[in-house]
């Protein structure tokens, strides 16, 4: 498949803000994939990389991991999306949504209920999928991004270095499918290099994406090149959406990280800068990307 054309940049800030805004973040749990425990908590040894496949790893020490999304609710800019979840087609239909090499592995894995698509999720919470014009992906692997072709209306933003990793030569084999990308939609880059970027808290640089502090872009590259972590304003406490940033809070608090990183550097820094976070903001909810027991303690709706 033939690489999308570059995406223009993003103007900031978008249209919507209000001075002293607060949002309502709605945690929407899309389905459960299962992971051999080394995956997420990388192990040492001779076949550790094998192990973290699941080759040697019996499946009854398989661990369910929540695939996730957020609906963020914002009272000028209206309904947004952090990432898309899964299309069911994936969990229904691996090999043709993945190919052999995926679709062999982790595609298997996946499993989704009744009503845990996203569009479903929305319009049982009142809101119409047609209405959701803004989507914020931290990266675009298949387990965030798969379910991108729902939402043909929204703008989506990523950053300049997850969209050349994803449309890369051998991006399959890092987690992209470039199928799942819809191509008649708008794609809007993030520069965290430009004169919008701010710092805020412990982050030396941050995207007020609405100008008026309810919602941060903040780059946490690592586990890919252009991952991003995002910063929410409720009216009673402040929620970092982590991503895969930190698989799990035994990452977050340990350090002990998973088993396949783009960049080790890289990972460490925005690791290293969750933790600061989570240290110096007690009271803050850092929510991690693939936590069942964490995602289990989450609200329904954070206000």
């Amino acid at each position: 498949m033939a690489p999308l054309p570059e995406p223009r940049p993003a103007v900031l800030p978008l249209p919507g803000g209000r001075q002293g805004a607060t949002v309502r973040v709605h945690p929407l749990l899309c389905g459960l994939a299962s992971w051999p425990e080394p995956w997420a908590h990388r192990e040492g040894g001779r076949f550790a990389k094998l192990r973290s496949i699941g080759t040697g790893v019996s499946r009854d020490s398989w661990v369910p991991v929540p695939i996730v999304a957020f609906l963020v609710e914002h009272p000028g800019a209206g309904p947004m999306l952090i990432d898309t979840g899964l299309d069911p087609v994936v969990a229904e239909h691996p090999r043709l949504s993945f190919g052999r090499i995926l679709g062999a592995t982790g595609g298997k894995t996946f499993t989704m209920e009744p009503g845990q698509a996203v569009p479903e999720q929305l319009r049982a919470r009142g809101v119409n999928p047609a209405d959701v014009k803004l989507i914020l992906m931290t990266h675009l692997h298949y387990d965030h991004a798969s379910g991108m072709g729902q939402f043909p209306n929204a703008t989506f933003l990523i950053t300049k270095w997850e969209w050349d990793a994803a449309n890369g030569p051998m991006s399959l084999l890092h987690g992209y499918v470039r199928k799942h990308f819809v191509r008649d939609v708008d794609y809007r880059m993030l520069d965290f290099e430009g004169r919008e970027a701010e710092p805020y808290a412990t982050f030396g640089r941050t995207l007020d994406l609405f100008g008026d502090g309810s919602v941060r872009a903040l780059p946490t590259p690592g586990h890919t090149h252009g991952h991003v972590s995002v910063l929410l304003r409720t009216s009673r406490l402040e929620i970092l959406v982590a991503g895969d940033a930190t698989y799990t809070r035994h990452t977050l608090e340990t350090g002990h990280r998973p088993a396949h990183i783009e960049d080790e550097r890289l990972f460490t820094r925005s690791l290293r800068a969750l933790q600061i976070y989570h240290r110096e903001k007690p009271d803050a909810l850092v929510i991690p990307g693939h936590d069942l027991d964490a995602w289990r303690e989450l609200a329904p709706v954070y206000a």
